[in-house]
């Protein structure tokens, strides 16, 4: 989740990336840069938690000997085309993993991400975020949850090459994944919210 200020430890003075990441790789919190300016993060409450590890669970389990594997918020994603590091809620990476300078912590080639929206976060996932991200190549999916009203908004790449949202309302519904081919079941994402 992102807090709409700068962050207050680097004087809001525009920074390189390997500021940046030299900066990160010493915090105790998570911070998106984004052309020079960096922003802090917000922690996460009760019904995002819920839905972060219902949502994961199920990846993983249905995932589980697949070339694909999903990652938590504590992997970053960076996107060389227009500068942003960011934590997504879920990154799922199908096939090798293409990271920043050969490291473990920067990747580049998500296949799907997820983001669980908050009310704080709503518009900026929605929108910038969605737009930043459809930078990255190798993105055939985003997947926006949304806690309050236990619905999903999914958008993927069709087979003409452009992005078509398919809207999830109904609790009974499943969510299709189309770049994983699996079927999650609303009911088991947002169980116990």
């Amino acid at each position: 989740m992102l807090v709409k200020e700068a962050a207050i430890d680097y004087n809001k003075q525009y920074i390189t990336i390997p500021e940046y990441l030299e900066m990160e790789n010493a915090a105790t919190e998570k911070h998106e840069y984004y052309h020079g300016e960096v922003f802090a993060m917000s922690g996460a409450k009760g019904p995002h938690n819920h839905v972060f590890t219902n949502f994961f669970g199920a990846l993983a389990y249905m995932l589980k000997g697949k070339s694909c594997k999903p990652f938590s918020s504590d992997m970053r994603i960076h996107i060389p085309k227009n500068s942003l590091f960011t934590y997504p809620d879920i990154s799922v990476i199908c096939g090798d993993l293409e990271s920043l300078n050969d490291d473990d912590f920067n990747f580049l080639n998500p296949t799907l991400l997820v983001e669980i929206l908050s009310p704080s976060t709503r518009s900026y996932d929605r929108e910038a975020k969605f737009k930043l991200y459809r930078d990255i190549s190798s993105l055939n999916e985003y997947t926006i949850a949304y806690p309050e009203n236990k619905s999903i908004e999914n958008w993927y790449i069709n087979a003409n090459g452009n992005w078509e949202l398919n809207e999830y309302n109904d609790i009974t519904d499943s969510l299709y994944l189309h770049s994983l081919n699996i079927d999650i079941p609303l009911l088991d994402i947002f169980e116990g919210v």
